[in-house]
């Protein structure tokens, strides 16, 4: 006997046995132990989620000779003749096939007669949507009022191209794609009947590589066995799909928390040569950090038989939780931008290096740029746009260009001294208490437009003005009272105290400090002597606004 596809093979018989279809089972179950038929049922739903099978046990249903019932005996001659796709009273039509209105005529000028065999003629008319316009007018009225033993089941996949007049008529099921654990599930019942060993891994490959469709599934099951030589094992399944190994993901997210570019970029060249593919590697980045998000904001969430779960947790506490979105959106809009990039490998390293771009820096980072590796060609270091040196059509001169010198700390509030106990006298300069601690995203944000009131045994006391209440955040509160007290090495409970702030906050140090950069390099321009003579001579105007400090 010639061998059998899984997908055929295994094809389910029974509601019961039919997977991931819970909600059309229970509906069509109660319909038929109450006897309550309709003339016309409409099955939607992507390729390989059960259509044409759902009709073929419906018919079953309809037909067996121990009456109209839920549960088929599959024993009588219908049942057995429907499996075997024999029975005279069940038409399957491809109506991608039979498209035209004369070969719809034809079919239901048959639809008159009592069925030969079975207790009702059944027409399946599959991708039903593919009939043209005049095939649909010229079923409607059969399809409306039909003799009572004429049942149809109509499938499709685009269910928008069926004509409204067609769809009122019917009742509509739409069939759900099947979960990968379902699917999974699935596979290794019958691999275990079939007596295949197989890692579940690798099942779980197969399952989210088949995008809902068990058909796909049992299909890629067929070659992975074949694959494997009789196993299903998961680094096969990886190199039989090109799908990317975690390890590799993990590797670069470990490059990209310690600010090696170049380990990210022979992660990348890695995964080229082996003929990876990019687009599944972005797919996967995006999946992993919405895993590492939800151990970071619901770690309960994640399953405690998952096999990357400690791995997910060490990164959960490593990320920043602002980053993590910010990551996400960049993978996302990666793998959009895919298809536009020179080839697969730019687009995927340019995803890399955007990531590395706008990593989290602390203020060590941002102000020393780390020294090029040996062999390594040094890169300039990029500024903030606001500190960009710009100057509009001419060089500012050297002897404005030079750095100011950074403006002295305000002495702390008599309170806060008092209250500081002398930590190195740290405590008391809320300035150099925020550089220390390193913060970045919204909780350097929140740090920076507050001033330090109290610090005792316990607990820090901050003041935040009113008009910046929208900075107080949870997230952002919670690290923040996490860098205060690995910073002053004691457990602290962090307040905050909405008020109008007596002293300089660094925010309003940081901005007064822009603020004479810019008058500085406005000053620098209009003493130029060129630019004095391009005013007087074209009686021309300097915009300020184009100037930016050096």
């Amino acid at each position: 006997m010639s061998y059998q596809v899984l997908a055929r093979k295994w094809r389910p018989k029974t509601f019961a046995s039919l997977v991931g279809q819970e909600h059309v089972v229970r509906a069509l179950g109660h319909a038929l132990g109450e006897q309550r038929l309709h003339h016309a049922y409409l099955f939607t739903g992507t390729r390989g989620v059960g259509k044409t099978t759902l009709a073929r046990i419906l018919a079953k249903a309809l037909n067996c000779e121990t009456g109209v019932t839920a549960t088929p005996c599959g024993a009588c001659a219908a049942c057995t003749e429907i499996d075997a796709g024999r029975f005279v009273d069940l038409l399957e039509v491809d109506a991608a096939t039979n498209t035209r209105v004369d070969e719809m005529r034809q079919l239901l000028e048959n639809a008159v007669y009592a069925p030969t065999r079975g207790r009702f003629k059944v027409y399946v008319i599959d991708e039903v949507h593919m009939l043209s316009n005049s095939a649909f007018n010229a079923m409607l009225k059969t399809l409306e009022e039909p003799p009572e033993h004429v049942k149809f089941i109509l499938a499709t996949t685009d269910p928008q191209k069926i004509p409204v007049t067609v769809l009122s008529r019917c009742l509509q099921f739409n069939l759900k794609q099947m979960t990968p654990p379902s699917i999974a599930g699935h596979l290794a019942r019958i691999l275990e009947a079939e007596g295949v060993a197989a890692e579940g891994g690798a099942l779980n490959l197969i399952a989210r590589s088949a995008a809902g469709s068990m058909r796909d599934a049992l299909s890629l099951l067929d070659q992975a066995i074949a694959h494997g030589a009789g196993r299903v094992e998961e680094a096969q399944v990886r190199d039989m799909l090109g799908t990317v190994d975690l390890d590799y993901l993990f590797t670069l997210f470990d490059a990209l928390l310690a600010g090696n570019a170049a380990g990210m970029l022979a992660v990348a060249d890695e995964m080229a040569g082996r003929s990876l593919s990019f687009d599944a590697a972005l797919q996967e980045m995006a999946s992993l950090l919405t895993r590492i998000q939800v151990a970071q904001l619901a770690p309960r969430a994640i399953a405690d038989d998952l096999p990357e779960r400690a791995r997910l947790l060490d990164l959960a506490t490593r990320f920043d939780v602002e980053f993590v979105q910010l990551a996400y959106q960049i993978a996302v809009h990666g793998r959009k931008e895919l298809p536009l990039a020179p080839d697969e490998l730019a687009g995927f390293v340019m995803t890399l290096l955007r990531l590395h771009a706008f990593r989290p820096a602390t203020v060590g980072e941002a102000a020393m740029p780390a020294a090029p590796a040996a062999g390594e060609r040094p890169t300039r270091q990029s500024a903030p746009l606001a500190d960009a040196p710009v100057a509009s059509r001419r060089v500012v001169p050297a002897a404005s260009a030079e750095p100011p010198p950074a403006p002295a700390a305000p002495a702390a509030s008599p309170a806060v001294a008092a209250s500081a106990g002398g930590h190195d006298g740290g405590e008391a300069d809320w300035h150099r208490v925020l550089q220390a601690l390193g913060l970045g995203g919204m909780a350097r944000e929140l740090a920076q437009h507050c001033e330090l009131r109290s610090v005792d045994a316990g607990q820090v006391v901050l003041r935040l003005s009113p008009t910046h209440r929208h900075l107080q955040m949870k997230p952002a509160q919670d690290k923040l009272q996490q860098a205060l007290s690995a910073h002053f090495a004691r457990p602290l409970q962090l307040r905050i105290e909405l008020a109008d702030v007596e002293g300089t906050t660094p925010a309003a140090r940081a901005a007064e400090v822009r603020r004479e950069r810019q008058d500085r390099a406005v000053a620098a321009i209009e003493q130029d002597g060129f630019v004095r003579e391009i005013i007087e001579t074209f009686d021309a105007t300097l915009i300020d606004t184009s100037i930016k400090p050096v």
